[in-house]
C-alpha cells in the first residue's frame, strides 16, 4: 500500500492511496495516443474554415478586423508596404508635375520660377514629399505660387496621408493593446481532480491570476464537447453540454485576487451523472473552460480559455492549499498551484450510488405533505391500538411485540389513505392477520365507532328545536319524503 505525504500549513500528514481507487488501478494515461483536441491548453482553437468560395470578400468588407486579427509578420508586412507605395505613388506624382511643365531642365535657371523650388530629379522629388508629409520643413524646398496643380496634389497628399496614418497606426495600436497577452498571466491548473466535497461527487480545477491588478466582473463557464447519436439517429461530433460552476447560486462570479478551485458538484443534472472510475478509461469527452473578465488598467474585456480531456482528470485527487497566513499578509505558493494528492473517494458514479443506497434502505414510509392528514392518521392509528393488543396469545408470541400491529400499519400506510388495508403486507404477515378474531372488519368496525362518536356529538350541539327534527339520531326520518327520496338516490 503506497502513502503519499502531503503539506497543509505547516504539518505533515500522510493519506492512504489504496482507498481512493477501492482495488481500482490508479488514473494513468490513455493507450489510445494522442487525443485530438478542440481547444489547446494555452486556448487557441483548432479550428480551421476551407471552401468559403466566394464566401472570401466578407473578410475585405471588415479589413480593420482582419488586419487586427493577423498575425504581427503580416501586420508588419502590410505596414512597411503601405507606406512604401504611398511614399513612392506621391514622389512619382511631384516628379512628373516637375517633368511636365520642364521644371528638371531649368532648375538652375535663377529667372525662372518652377513649380517647386530645387526639384531638378526623383530623388529630390521624393525628399520634397517626405518633408512634407513629416512636416519637417527644411527651408529648401517649397512650392511657388505659380504652381496651382502643385497646391491641389499638396492637399490630396495631406488628406490622403492623414487617412493612412489613421488607419495603420490605429491598427498596430489596437494589436498591441488587445488583452490577449493579459490572459497570459492567467493561470489554469494542468489537471482536473474529482473527488467528494461536501459530501458530494466534485468535479474542479483551479484558476489563479498572477498581476496584482485585478480583473473586475470575472466570470467563468465551463462547456462539455462530448460526440453523441441523437434518437433519430443524428451523429453530433462536438456537442456541447454547460456543466453547473455555480451559475444558480453566484458561485460563477469570481473575485480573483488568490487562487481559487472551481467546483461542479456532480449529481442528476449533471452530464457526469452516470461517470464512474471505470467508466473514465473508455469515455472520450473534453471540458472546455472559459473566464471572462474586465482588466482593471484598459477596462478591456478579456477571456482566457484551456481544455482538459478525460486523460487529464484525476479521479480521487483534491488539490494541494497553496494560501497560508505570514506576518500582515497572505502569501500564495505557486510552486504547489497544479499539484494534487489522493485522497479516499467511491469509484462508482452518482448514478451508482443512488441505486446501492435505495437498495440497502429499508422501507420507510413516504412523508405527509399535510399537517392535517398528519394529524388524522395519527388519530386513527392511536384508535387501533385496541384492536392490536386483543390478538392471541400465541400470535402475539409469533410476532414477538404486542404492538407489531399498529407499527405494521404504519409503514403500510401512504398519504393519499385514511384507511390501512393489509392486502398491501407480505404473504406471512397477511396470514397472521388473517387469524379468525383479528379479521378486518373488526377494525372496520372499530373505525365506524370512532367515526360516529364526533356526528352523535355533534347531534348533540344543536339547538332543541334542530335536535327535535333530528330525533336524536338522524333527521332523515322527519324529512319529507320527497327529500327522502333525493338523499337515497344520492348516497346509493
Amino acid at each position: 500500500m503506497s502513502a503519499l505525504r502531503r503539506k497543509l500549513g505547516d504539518e505533515y500528514q500522510v493519506v492512504s492511496t489504496s482507498a481512493s481507487g477501492g482495488g481500482l488501478p490508479p488514473p494513468r494515461a490513455s493507450p489510445r495516443g494522442k487525443r485530438q483536441r478542440f481547444v489547446d491548453k494555452n486556448g487557441r482553437c483548432n479550428v480551421q474554415h476551407g471552401n468559403l468560395g466566394g464566401e472570401t470578400s466578407r473578410y475585405l468588407s471588415d479589413l480593420f478586423t482582419t488586419l487586427v486579427d493577423l498575425k504581427w509578420r503580416w501586420n508588419l508586412f502590410i505596414f512597411i508596404l503601405t507606406y512604401t507605395v504611398a511614399w513612392l505613388f506621391m514622389a512619382s506624382m511631384w516628379w512628373v508635375i516637375a517633368y511636365m511643365r520642364g521644371d528638371l531642365n531649368k532648375a538652375h535657371d535663377d529667372s525662372y520660377t518652377p513649380c517647386v523650388a530645387n526639384v531638378y530629379n526623383f530623388p529630390s522629388a521624393f525628399l520634397f514629399f517626405i518633408e512634407t508629409e513629416a512636416t519637417i520643413g527644411y527651408g529648401y524646398r517649397y512650392i511657388t505660387d505659380k504652381c496651382p496643380e502643385g497646391i491641389i496634389l499638396f492637399l490630396f497628399q495631406s488628406i490622403l496621408g492623414s487617412i493612412v496614418d489613421a488607419f495603420l497606426i490605429g491598427c498596430m495600436f489596437i494589436k498591441m493593446s488587445q488583452p490577449k497577452k493579459r490572459a497570459e498571466t492567467l493561470m489554469f491548473s494542468e489537471h482536473a481532480a474529482i473527488s467528494m466535497r461536501d459530501g458530494k461527487l466534485t468535479l474542479m480545477f483551479r484558476v489563479g491570476n498572477l498581476r496584482n491588478s485585478h480583473m473586475v466582473s470575472a466570470q467563468i463557464r465551463c462547456k462539455l464537447l462530448k460526440s453523441r447519436q441523437t434518437p433519430e439517429g443524428e451523429f453530433l461530433p462536438l456537442d456541447q453540454l454547460e456543466l453547473d460552476v455555480g451559475f444558480s447560486t453566484g458561485a460563477d462570479q469570481l473575485f480573483l485576487v488568490s487562487p481559487l478551485t472551481i467546483c461542479h458538484v456532480i449529481d442528476a443534472k449533471s452530464p457526469f451523472y452516470d461517470l464512474s472510475q471505470r467508466s473514465m478509461q473508455t469515455e472520450q469527452f473534453e471540458i472546455v473552460v472559459i473566464l471572462e473578465g474586465i482588466v482593471e488598467t484598459t477596462g478591456m474585456t478579456c477571456q482566457a480559455r484551456t481544455s482538459y480531456t478525460e486523460d487529464e482528470v484525476l479521479w480521487g485527487h483534491r488539490f494541494f492549499p497553496v494560501i497560508s497566513l505570514e506576518e500582515g499578509f497572505f502569501k500564495v505558493d505557486y510552486s504547489q498551484f497544479h499539484a494534487t494528492f489522493e485522497v479516499p473517494t467511491p469509484p462508482y458514479s452518482v448514478k451508482e450510488q443512488e441505486e446501492m443506497l435505495l437498495m440497502s434502505s429499508p422501507l420507510i414510509a413516504p412523508a405527509v405533505s399535510n399537517s392535517k392528514e398528519r394529524n388524522n392518521s395519527v388519530e386513527c392509528l392511536d384508535g387501533l391500538d385496541e384492536v392490536g393488543t386483543k390478538l392471541p396469545s400465541k400470535l402475539q408470541k409469533i410476532t414477538g411485540r404486542e404492538d407489531f400491529p399498529k407499527k405494521l400499519l404504519r409503514m403500510s400506510s401512504t398519504t393519499s389513505e385514511k384507511a390501512y388495508s393489509m392486502g398491501d403486507l407480505p404473504m406471512k404477515l397477511q396470514r397472521i392477520s388473517s387469524v379468525p378474531g383479528n379479521s378486518e372488519e373488526k377494525l372496520v368496525s372499530k373505525t365506524t365507532k370512532m367515526m360516529s362518536d364526533p356526528i352523535s356529538q355533534s347531534v348533540a350541539d344543536l339547538p332543541p328545536k334542530l335536535q327535535k327534527l333530528s330525533g336524536g339520531g338522524r333527521m332523515e326520518g322527519n324529512l319529507p319524503p320527497k327529500l327522502r327520496k333525493m338523499n337515497s338516490d344520492r348516497f346509493t
